[in-house]
């Protein structure tokens, strides 16, 4: 299919009426399927990346902006990791010590990275 064929059928689609949606709401649903689009098809990213070590001014990035599916999606193909790992990102820095030395990671480097570069954000009191 050519591109121009393509957007014409997009379009299409997009112009449809869902639900009786104002235009703003639609829109919005739009954005999150294809944030869910990309996120359900994670493998087909560049993850050149994946294993290798954070920097400080990487998880700051991150750090400083919503835990939302958008921004890991952003960040993912931003720094060529998986989504998932971004979501992690964002669930240890707001997991509590307790929480983290129960489920024994409580000597995990990346971890104690992520709470450290959270707390000098200021995120946490």
């Amino acid at each position: 299919m050519k591109k121009q064929e393509f957007k014409k059928n997009l379009f299409d689609a997009l112009n449809q009426n869902i639900d009786d949606m104002i235009f703003e709401e639609k829109i919005l649903f739009i954005e999150k399927l294809l944030v869910d689009y990309q996120k359900d098809n994670d493998s087909n990213f560049d993850k050149s990346n994946k294993g290798k070590p954070w920097t400080d001014a990487e998880l700051k990035i991150i750090l400083s902006d919503a835990a939302t599916k958008y921004n890991c999606m952003k960040y993912a193909k931003l720094f060529k990791r998986g989504y998932g790992s971004i979501e992690q990102i964002y669930r240890w820095s707001t997991t509590s010590e307790k929480e983290i030395t129960e489920k024994g990671k409580g000597d995990d480097k990346f971890i104690q990275q992520i709470k450290r570069v959270y707390k000098e954000l200021g995120l946490v009191s």
